[in-house]
């Protein structure tokens, strides 16, 4: 039997459709609200990073101005970074001195290794757990070693998803086991490596996103300008402690220096030092020997600097301490030279000039060590000559070649005539073509002068220094005595 179809009605169509219409209207408004909520839950997310971020910067900059230590330094932004992207741990990596290694400054608590363990270092743990940890603090990594050597040497941050497969751990003798996801970071400041920085976590809890590669990327510059800053900082500071120390130095060494000119029965003594630095390599001293003796040096202990102003303090005790009680310049040297020898530097040596005065007789004995020989003015002549007693620089001969070769001058000093010790500052002082000062020049300055006397001699000299030189930089110690025979 036939069964009659029942035609739809329109009203059954239309009814059919609005369940169709609401049903879908439902479904796009669950997914509407599963939306919101991931929106928010995302907002939320974004706003504890940011506030997170907002946190690690405002206690950078707090650290900073407290002038802390580089591992203090190092610590906070390794500690800041892992909270600000949920990592589970990281380290910084900075350059040593040689900049051949990446040496560590911190490593957090709960870092993974993010270097490469020898095999024999692997036997050893499974005895002692904490072999490894001692390893991983204690090592140097080189600047092409690992995941840190090959962000150092790409110069970009990257992300590596699976530390154990990258290419740099293809050593048999140097393994990675540990399943670890990490960011890494180079540290540069002013165009310089300062080291690496890096962020890991396990895969047990899960890799790191597009946006957490992007907030540690911005955190790591931060960080490359706070340890930049803060080692200016502290290089600044240094610099400022060693010239305070240098200053004292200065002011000990001048105190060394004679401070007036003395009082010799029928002479004229004057000198002065001007350092090319702060601590100068040259002295010159004076002596009352007793019995109407008078003894003037002048030194320029080779190099410059703090090592060549002890060396001149050392000069001027041993000097002191010989010279009483002995008529022969050149033996008090042979004597400073024999105690002095063993404790100076293959790449150093003194030359000195010495003489004694005779406030009796009027005559001057000198011995000169190596020295540039002393210009001496004849009133009489109006002419000036070299003294060129043979001697031998103090610290290159332990003694019996010194003793030997150097040899007492005895000059007859007649009222008027003027004796000039310097030191090769003088000589070779330069313009700017690059010519020096040279005898001839200081030969004539010092003829003009002589007649005038003792200080005058000084002043003069240095007048056609500074008019030589020009605004050029002094480029070694100067140092000038006049010793003039009373009219």
């Amino acid at each position: 039997m036939l069964i009659p179809s029942v035609m739809p009605t329109p009203a059954t169509i239309a009814m059919g459709m609005c369940a169709m219409v609401l049903i879908v209207l439902l479904l796009a408004l669950r997914n509407q609200r599963q939306h919101n909520r991931a929106v928010r839950r995302r907002f939320r997310d974004l706003t504890g990073e940011e506030q997170r971020m907002f946190s690690f910067l405002h206690e950078l900059g707090q650290s900073i101005e407290n002038d802390p230590s580089t591992s203090v330094l190092s610590r906070i932004i390794v500690d800041g970074i892992n909270k600000v992207i949920n990592a589970r741990g990281g380290a910084i990596y900075l350059l040593g001195s040689e900049n051949g290694h990446l040496h560590p400054s911190y490593i957090s608590e709960d870092c993974p290794p993010l270097i490469g363990i020898p095999v024999e270092v692997r036997k050893k743990a499974v005895r002692d757990p904490r072999t490894i940890e001692s390893h991983v603090r204690l090592s140097r990594v080189g600047v092409d070693e690992g995941i840190l050597g090959h962000c150092l040497t790409l110069g970009t941050p990257v992300h590596v998803k699976d530390v154990k497969n990258h290419p740099s751990f293809r050593d048999a003798f140097t393994r990675y086991s540990d399943d670890v996801a990490a960011l890494l970071a180079p540290l540069r400041h002013a165009g310089k490596d300062l080291g690496v920085l890096v962020a890991a976590r396990r895969h047990q809890d899960g890799g790191f996103t597009a946006n957490d590669f992007a907030v540690f990327r911005a955190a790591a510059e931060q960080s490359s300008f706070a340890i930049g800053n803060a080692r200016i900082h502290r290089e600044a500071h240094e610099k400022r402690t060693l010239e305070g120390e240098l200053q004292n130095a200065r002011e000990v060494q001048r105190i060394l220096m004679p401070q007036t000119n003395p009082v010799v029965a029928g002479f004229r003594i004057s000198g002065t030092n001007v350092p090319a630095r702060i601590i100068s390599g040259d002295y010159y001293d004076y002596l009352d020997l007793g019995d109407r003796k008078f003894g003037v040096v002048i030194a320029d202990v080779s190099g410059k600097g703090v090592p060549a102003g002890l060396m001149m303090a050392m000069c001027r005790s041993v000097l002191r301490s010989l010279a009483p009680g002995s008529s022969s310049p050149a033996a008090v040297l042979a004597a400073v030279n024999s105690q002095l020898f063993p404790d100076i530097r293959e790449d150093m040596f003194i030359s000195m000039v010495y003489g004694i005065i005779d406030e009796t007789t009027g005559n001057l004995v000198i011995a000169r060590a190596g020295h540039d020989p002393p210009l001496l003015f004849r009133r009489d002549s109006g002419k000036v000559e070299l003294l060129r007693p043979p001697g031998l620089a103090v610290g290159i001969d332990a003694g019996s070649v010194f003793a030997r070769v150097t040899k007492d001058l005895e000059v007859d000093l007649r009222p008027g005539d003027c004796i000039l010790l310097y030191t090769d500052g003088v000589r070779e002082a330069v313009d700017s073509q690059d010519e020096e000062f040279g005898v001839d020049r200081m030969s004539e300055t010092f003829r003009m002068a002589a007649p005038i006397g003792a200080e005058t001699v000084l002043a003069r000299m240095q007048e056609e220094l500074r008019q030589f030189t020009g605004d050029g930089p002094q480029m070694d110690d100067i140092t000038l005595v006049a010793i003039e025979r009373k009219k």
